[in-house]
């Protein structure tokens, strides 16, 4: 990660630095090194499925249902440190990372995060609900680049793979149980 980023300091709340905008509807072109990915998709339509996603985002479910654990369970702040873990084929990995930026709005809510020192890939991922009209979509926007250390650099092109599946799962997460 380069050091400016590094340097950084902790946000207090939506973070316009954000590199992947989770408060803008339209993402920039984002940095050079980076792997950029956006994706949205209608996880299901009407105010229970807005109030549903919305509160299981900020609380982390598009990761916890989607395999990983997060410590501590609590609801994403700015500032917030905590560790999710993978988990794969009997074996579990940490991935550190830092909370960089929080929306709450009326017709959007989500976060972005960081990676930290030891994860995986560096770089920045963010979660969106948002409305447009009746439907309810969630849009996830990632950026990511090759880890700090030597074992994650070498196992990138697995890593990415491992990423791609992890996508799905989100979007299957949320949208199962906002479609009831």
């Amino acid at each position: 990660m380069p050091s400016s980023r590094a340097e950084r300091p902790a946000p207090e709340a939506a973070d316009s630095s954000a590199l992947t905008a989770p408060a803008d509807e339209r993402w920039g072109s984002g940095p050079p090194g980076y792997r950029r990915w956006e994706t949205s998709t209608v996880l299901g339509h009407g105010d229970d499925a807005w109030a549903w996603v919305g509160e299981e985002l900020l609380r982390w479910g598009v990761k916890t249902r989607s395999g990983f654990t997060v410590t501590p369970r609590a609801p994403a702040e700015a500032g917030q440190r905590p560790v999710i873990m993978a988990h794969a084929f009997g074996l579990s990995v940490r991935e550190p990372v830092e909370v960089i930026a929080v929306v709450r709005q009326p017709d959007r809510i989500g976060f972005a995060y960081r990676t930290l020192p030891g994860h995986p890939v560096s770089g920045e991922e963010a979660f969106i609900a948002h409305r447009e009209g009746d439907s309810v979509l969630l849009t996830i926007r990632s950026l990511t680049r090759p880890g700090d250390r030597a074992m994650w650099r070498a196992a990138f092109p697995a890593l990415l793979v491992a990423q791609q599946v992890a996508r799905r799962r989100y979007v299957r997460a949320l949208r199962m149980r906002a479609a009831r």
